[in-house]
């Protein structure tokens, strides 16, 4: 009997290219993407190391990528602070695909079309891996923070609202 093929995702490419080690993990996802609590939770992964990709656009015009843990809330004027904007509001939804190549639900800050500034919440540094999107819904890997924030040029701060 034949063995599966993994479904290898562009992200999973990227990270081979750069000979960065990764852990892929798959979880069931339906037509909609579940939220970053249920991926955790599918994943059998403490939700404080799997980290959701969030893409904004500054009042200058520019846009920016932040990776915080799944369940926390992005705050949008430490976001601002940390790239050096005035401002930041989260893209819409029908603007990320065109924008960035992947989906809501498999965003990832790896392998995107363009390279925009990046800013991963500083606890990533705290965890022996962290889990971001594999590209595409149903898909993650687990990288080490310091090789994740390297390939992505990315930077950290407290970006998330306290509570």
């Amino acid at each position: 009997m034949p063995k599966q093929k993994e479904e290898k995702t562009n992200v999973m490419r990227v990270l081979e290219q750069k000979k960065i080690p990764y852990t892929p993990h798959a979880y069931p996802a339906g037509d909609k993407a579940p939220d970053g609590a249920a991926v955790a939770r599918l994943l059998g992964q403490d939700p404080a190391a799997v980290f959701k990709t969030l893409v904004a656009k500054g009042a200058s015009g520019g846009y920016y990528v932040f990776g915080i843990p799944v369940l926390d809330t992005l705050d949008l004027k430490k976001a601002a602070k940390a790239v050096g904007e005035k401002s930041v509001a989260m893209l819409p939804a029908k603007e990320l695909l065109p924008l960035t190549g992947y989906v809501h639900g498999g965003c990832s800050p790896v392998g995107m079309k363009k390279r925009f500034p990046t800013v991963f919440h500083q606890s990533c540094l705290e965890q022996d891996a962290v889990c971001v999107s594999a590209g595409k819904v149903g898909h993650q890997v687990e990288v080490r923070p310091a090789q994740l924030l390297a390939l992505t040029g990315a930077d950290t701060a407290d970006l998330i609202v306290e509570g």
